[in-house]
Formats: C-alpha cells, structure tokens, sequence
C-alpha cells in the first residue's frame, strides 16, 4: 500500500502582493516550499513564516460526506466538458472548502507529475475505498466524469441517511438533558429548602423524601464535586463517543421498531455504493468486495459476504439472491428482473433511491413511537421528585386543616 501522504499543518505567512504590500496568510501545508509553491499559484511572495500547532490545522480533519460530494460534483462538472484532469483539480482546489483545500492540491501535485487519480486519492488517506475502486475502474473504462457524478450522487445519499440517524438521536438528546437538568434543580435547590422549613415545622417526612433530602443536600454541600462529575461524564461521552455511536447501533440493530429503520439505513448505503461501482465497470463481485465494507448489519454482511464467495466459485446470481433474506422480497425480485434484463446498474440506482425515501418513512415512525415513551420516562423520573416534594406538603397541609 503506498505510504499516506505528509498531514498539513498550519503556517503564518508574511507574504508580499505584486504591487508590494505586505499581507498576513495563515495556509494549511506539508512543508514551508509547499506553502510558499501554493502561495507562489495566487501570486504571493513569502517573506517569511512560522508553524502553528497541528491542532490548528484545518487539514488535519477527515473530509466530510458534504466535502466528498461537492468535490465529485465539480469534478464531473469540469471532466464532462472536457477539462483535463490536472486543470480541473487546480478550479476544484481553490473552490472547495478550507478543509479539501489541501487535499485537493497534494492530489493535483501528484497527478501532475504521473501519478493517477485513484493512487494520489489513497495517498491522501482521506478517501474510503470504495471511492478508490470506484476512480481505479473509471480510469480503466475511460469514464471518470460518470463515475465522479455516481460518486457524488452516493455520498449526498448516505448524507442524507446519516442526518436522518442523526435527527432521530437529538429528540432524546434534548429530552434527557432537560430531565438532567430539572432532576438537579430540583435536589439541589428544592428538596433542601423543603426540607429545612418541614423539619422547623416538626412535620413528619417520609422515607422516600428523606433519602432525597439526604441527597440534595449533600449535593448542594458539595457543588464542586457535583459540577466535576458531571463535566466528567460529559468528557467521558465525548471520548468514548465511537464505542457509544457502535453500541447504540448494535442496540438499534435488535430492537423491533428501530431495526427496520437501521436496515433500511444499511441497505440504503449499500446499494449506493453498488450503483456507483457498477457504472464505474466494476464488475459484480468484486463490487460486492468492496461495498460490503460500508455495512455493519451483522446478517445482511454476513449474506452478502456469501454471495460474494459463491459467485467467485461460479454461482449465479439468479439462483442466489434468494438466500439474501435480510433484503426485502421486492428488492430480490428486482434485482432479479435486472439481472436476466442486463440492467444492473439502474437496478442499484433506483434501489439506493427508493431505500433512501424508506429510510424517512421508517424514520417518521420510530420517532412517532419514541416521543410518548421519551415522554413517559421523562415523566417518570421528574415525578418521582415533585411526589417526594408534595407528600409531605400535602400530609403538613392535612395535620393544619
């Protein structure tokens, strides 16, 4: 595999403009003759210049699925009208954001010298596999602008289903910081107070409320422990936020409601890929190599794995679709009906569309089935403090009647 290419980092720049005035650039770069060569393209002398910390660096961060998109889609754009490849990445660099800047430009460099498409892509280390197969098979075919379109038609697709899951996750987010949020107010500053005037009182406090009481207070004593741990759990989230998004998706795969949403979601993304393989000349299997990657639904990887090894060892794909079960029954039958037609590749495409609408249609319902229960924890958890606060209101407010 060749070696990924040097991480940019940023630079300060005193630079000088052709008319001579001086003018400060900060630049993301591999080395200082990489940003002085860069500004060199804009016109600009450099005078001198000073590395900032890589954590400043805007290149250090992976290219989005919007970034992914808008550099496909310029691609195409320039490619169909008979741009040359290395002229076309030099208006796609300047017109794409901060972030694909640099990697746009380190992938014209190298093209510019011989190196193809698909080897300066992986040399970045910022493009997925499939985007590599999908831009190798282009360049073999000699249809690179088709295959930039197919490319950026997909990642604005799984764009869209990664928004969706996203959406879905804020309505509970929300919720259970507004019950983080009410719990707390109500420990630490209610129940004390309460507490405080019942005792004065001489009214009888219940257990229940007790045991809050005890706790609100030693809350309210000890605020700064209270704050650290919960900016602690807050870092902790923030941290662990990969192996919590895999556990709430492994979570998601086995529930009733939200399992068709993460399928749905799956093969959506799937055949997304697929389409863009396909229409790049990839052919089947080892197309499949490839898009299999994108899935993490255990059974659905699992069944097209298989296909993929028994269509090597000389199977049809008529007589093995059927044993893809976790693919609906109308989606094996089209792929069926495309297969004897020869028209796989609209057949992928339609499907990564029509997936993509029922990804929303599933969304829609899990979350109509998600608020009244939200609602009802959320309920749950709040009520059980305002009952520890209106017992002994309502049992003082007996004893004076």
């Amino acid at each position: 595999m060749p070696p990924a290419l040097a991480q940019p980092r940023p630079y300060l720049a005193l630079a000088v403009k052709p008319g001579g005035k001086r003018t400060l650039q900060v630049r993301s770069a591999t080395s200082t003759a990489n940003l002085a060569s860069s500004l060199r393209k804009e016109k600009l002398t450099v005078l001198r210049s000073v590395a900032l910390p890589k954590a400043l660096a805007a290149g250090d961060r992976k290219l989005g699925l919007k970034d992914h998109a808008i550099l496909n889609d310029q691609l195409y754009q320039l490619v169909s009208r008979g741009v040359p490849l290395v002229e076309a990445l030099e208006v796609v660099g300047n017109t794409v954001t901060s972030v694909a800047k640099p990697v746009v430009r380190s992938m014209r460099d190298m093209v510019s010298s011989g190196t193809s498409l698909a080897e300066s892509a992986q040399k970045t280390g910022q493009f997925d596999p499939v985007t590599i197969a999908v831009y190798r098979a282009a360049e073999r075919s000699g249809d690179l602008a088709g295959a930039a379109r197919q490319l950026a038609v997909s990642a604005r697709r799984t764009l869209q289903v990664t928004q969706k899951a996203q959406s879905l996750l804020i309505y509970p987010v929300v919720l259970g910081i507004v019950a983080v949020v009410v719990s707390l107010t109500l420990l630490i500053l209610v129940l004390p107070n309460l507490g405080e005037t019942l005792i004065q009182n001489g009214i009888a406090i219940p257990g229940y409320t007790k045991v809050l009481l005890t706790l609100g207070t030693w809350m309210r004593g000890n605020l700064l422990i209270v704050v650290a741990l919960v900016v602690g759990a807050a870092v902790a989230i923030f941290i662990c936020r990969k192996a919590l998004w895999a556990w709430l998706i492994s979570l998601g795969q086995r529930l009733p409601v939200a399992r068709d949403v993460m399928l749905a979601a799956e093969s959506a993304r799937f055949f997304a890929v697929m389409s863009a393989m396909s229409k790049a000349g990839v052919p089947l299997a080892d197309g499949l190599a490839t898009a299999n990657q994108v899935i993490s639904h255990p059974v659905l990887r699992k069944q097209l794995d298989k296909l993929r090894d028994r269509l090597i060892s000389g199977g049809v794909l008529r007589n093995l679709i059927e044993d893809v079960d976790a693919l609906p029954l109308a989606t094996r039958r089209l792929l069926l009906a495309a297969e004897r037609s020869g028209d796989m590749d609209t057949a992928f495409g339609s499907l990564a569309g029509d997936l993509t609408d029922e990804v929303e249609r599933q969304a829609t319902r899990l979350l109509a089935v998600l608020q009244p229960v939200l609602i009802i924890l959320m309920t749950v958890i709040i009520g059980a403090l305002l009952l520890a606060i209106l017992v002994p209101v309502l049992s003082a407010a007996g004893n004076v009647a």
